[in-house]
């Protein structure tokens, strides 16, 4: 009796040892908000739409498409920087103006800062997704001058919303998506840090509508893509070969109202996401937290109202581990909140 009494005691002990662990580290994870606001108050546009944010050695640099709405031939791209906590007035750095007759409209910047330093601005010109191309500027001086505009060759794209990732080897790895008429693809782009040897990396779809993955890192080595759909749920590819090979995509739990979405993987090993967690419109926008890129949790809301549109953010870790997030607030001006996460 006592070795069996000794025995169960040790089952249970055991048993709660296992739960215990089994508890999502995300269920500890917690944000505080340290600073919320509009990155300008007026602008020479009417609308804004697509922001993307970098973390550069005099500060925050931020980017979006501004004009009349989107698809008008005036809309370009503009930046604002962050210094000691006061953004600057929006600067135009890129157009669409391809002779004194002809105008496209830019869509879709993404920041991304190459390993010397470099601030690459990424960026589309064309008619609508199904005709643009792929454009992108070089700044060396933190953004104050631009280079010439290049085209990324061989009708490749760049990245299509979301922010590039270096690879172990230096790579530099693009998340990018091709929308047709009948349907949407999400596939993989990569280049040596001097934007040269661009090759294509395809993803069987498996016959799902997704565009403008967002990429994580996982301990193990493996990486994750996480996409916006048509499905409405995000859906996910995995790679456990430093990207040459991916999982065919697969529907998550996560709902999508078929709008963007970012994600981030901290220094800590936990993953945000960011994104409409609803099935239709883009009136709450919300943070999730996961120790395993499977499992999310809420994290924090940042929007929540009956009406309006919180759109296309952008999120970053910057190097003090705090994290910075830009988005689209109705349309008219593009919102920033700083966070501090911490488990």
């Amino acid at each position: 009796m006592k070795i069996l009494t000794r025995l169960s005691l040790a089952v249970i002990f055991t048993l709660v040892l296992i739960s215990c662990r089994a508890i999502p580290v995300s269920g500890k994870v917690k944000a505080k908000v340290l600073e919320s606001g509009f990155i300008y108050e007026k602008a020479p546009f009417p609308s804004c739409h697509a922001s993307t944010i970098v973390e550069t050695k005099d500060g925050l640099l931020a980017a979006w498409f501004g004009g009349t709405h989107e698809n008008h031939p005036d809309v370009c791209i503009y930046t604002s920087l962050c210094t000691k906590g006061k953004w600057s007035a929006p600067q135009q750095v890129a157009d669409g103006i391809q002779n004194d007759t002809l105008c496209y409209p830019c869509w879709n910047p993404v920041l991304f800062k190459k390993d010397n330093g470099d601030v690459v601005l990424y960026y589309k010109v064309g008619k609508d997704p199904r005709t643009w191309w792929g454009m992108y500027k070089i700044s060396k001086d933190q953004r104050k001058s631009w280079s010439a505009a290049c085209m990324i060759p061989d009708k490749l794209l760049g990245p299509i919303k979301n922010k590039p990732a270096r690879l172990q080897n230096g790579t530099i790895l693009y998340p990018t998506s091709v929308e047709t008429r009948q349907n949407w693809t999400v596939y993989l782009e990569t280049s040596d840090q001097e934007l040269n040897h661009w090759e294509k990396t395809e993803i069987d779809n498996n016959g799902l509508n997704a565009i403008q993955p967002t990429i994580l890192f996982h301990k193990d080595g493996r990486i994750q893509l996480l996409c916006r759909s048509k499905e409405k749920k995000i859906v996910e590819t995995w790679s456990a070969d430093q990207g040459k090979t991916w999982t065919p995509l697969r529907q998550t739990s996560i709902p999508n109202n078929n709008s963007g979405l970012d994600a981030v993987t901290l220094k800590n090993d936990i993953h945000l996401l960011i994104c409409n967690p609803i099935e239709k419109g883009r009136n709450k926008l919300e943070v999730l937290s996961s120790p395993d890129g499977k499992e999310w949790k809420s994290l924090i809301v940042l929007e929540d109202q009956p009406e309006g549109e919180f759109s296309y953010p952008a999120i970053i870790q910057s190097k003090d581990a705090s994290v910075h997030i830009v988005y689209t607030w109705n349309r008219v001006k593009i919102k920033y909140v700083h966070l501090k996460v911490k488990k």
